[in-house]
């Protein structure tokens, strides 16, 4: 009867280890976020966990650099790099406890066990990590002495 009472103490044991490891990875899953910043410095982007932006700034330059399409595009493309660093990290601390053939990114997005063809569709396949190539909006080459789009506009607006 003792021999069955230590394997049941040591089976307890086993399962609160499981679970306090399990509490540290949701605690650092939790903390998770990433951080980016555009080349230029005027777009700033904080994504929180589970890739939920929780921060974006614009510096006052933003508005003056960018048109209204290259701004929104810059933000994308800023918010999409603090998303793939956040998701970087999730998938660091994920690894501390799934078996070493594991890829945490499939697991996070729910393919960890699958081939392709069986979550795909066969006409369109997803790539959720990337957002669409979008073409760059540039239409001030015909006047590069223009300080700022604002400006412009508001000139526009006073002549009509």
């Amino acid at each position: 009867m003792d021999d069955h009472r230590a394997q049941v103490e040591e089976l307890l044991a086993d399962y609160r280890r499981s679970r306090e490891q399990l509490a540290s990875v949701q605690r650092e899953l939790a903390a998770v976020s990433g951080r980016a910043s555009s080349p230029d410095g005027t777009v700033t982007a904080v994504v929180g966990a589970g890739g939920k932006l929780a921060a974006l700034e614009l510096s006052e330059l933003a508005y003056r650099r960018h048109r209204p399409e290259q701004l929104a595009e810059l933000i994308v493309r800023t918010v999409a790099e603090a998303a793939a660093s956040a998701a970087e990290d999730t998938y660091q601390a994920l690894s501390t406890v799934l078996p070493p053939a594991t890829d945490p990114a499939a697991l996070v997005a729910g393919t960890a066990d699958l081939r392709p063809a069986e979550y795909a569709d066969e006409d369109e396949t997803l790539d959720l990590g990337r957002q669409p190539a979008r073409r760059r909006v540039d239409d001030d080459e015909d006047n590069e002495q223009r300080e700022s789009w604002l400006d412009s506009e508001l000139i526009n607006r006073r002549v009509r």
